[in-house]
């Protein structure tokens, strides 16, 4: 449980704001919790995690996932696990966007988290931004695979 001396750590990471609830450092089987808040049509890029099985579970709002040739839709309250080697995505479908939690164990998504986002400066999302640039999307690629991940494909649209 974090202290005074080790808080959470809030980021901003790309278009979202995310809080390191548990660290994969913090306990003995690298087990990380994330929670996301993202806006209405947030979606990454279809992409692949290499080394990490990974668990959704959404808290507020309605997320479409693609995983694999699965497409889904999860509300509040729901869980979905995507395995490591599948390419998937979601889209934030509700108006007033999404708040959900990933779980993955091995650090490989948290440091990637860590490498692209920065502190957050307030609570809540960042300022709204618009598409990366060709130098912004080729760093995020390159930052992916430095921790296990690979980008695929396009976002949902």
């Amino acid at each position: 449980m974090p202290t005074d001396q080790d808080p959470l750590e809030h980021l901003w990471f790309l278009n979202t704001q995310v809080i390191l609830r548990i660290r994969h450092t913090d306990g003995t089987d690298g087990l990380s919790v994330l929670e996301h808040r993202v806006p209405y049509g947030d979606s990454p890029p279809l992409h692949v995690h290499r080394n990490e099985d990974e668990v959704f579970h959404v808290l507020e709002g309605e997320l479409r996932f693609l995983a694999g040739a699965r497409e889904l839709r999860a509300h509040a309250g729901d869980s979905l696990l995507t395995l490591k080697g599948v390419p998937h995505t979601y889209r934030a479908e509700s108006p007033g966007g999404a708040r959900f939690l990933t779980i993955v164990r091995g650090g490989d998504f948290e440091g990637l988290v860590r490498a692209l986002g920065r502190p957050a400066e307030r609570d809540g999302l960042p300022d709204a931004a618009g598409p990366p640039s060709p130098e912004q999307a080729e760093a995020l690629a390159e930052a992916c695979l430095r921790h296990g991940v690979e980008l695929v494909g396009p976002p949902l649209s």
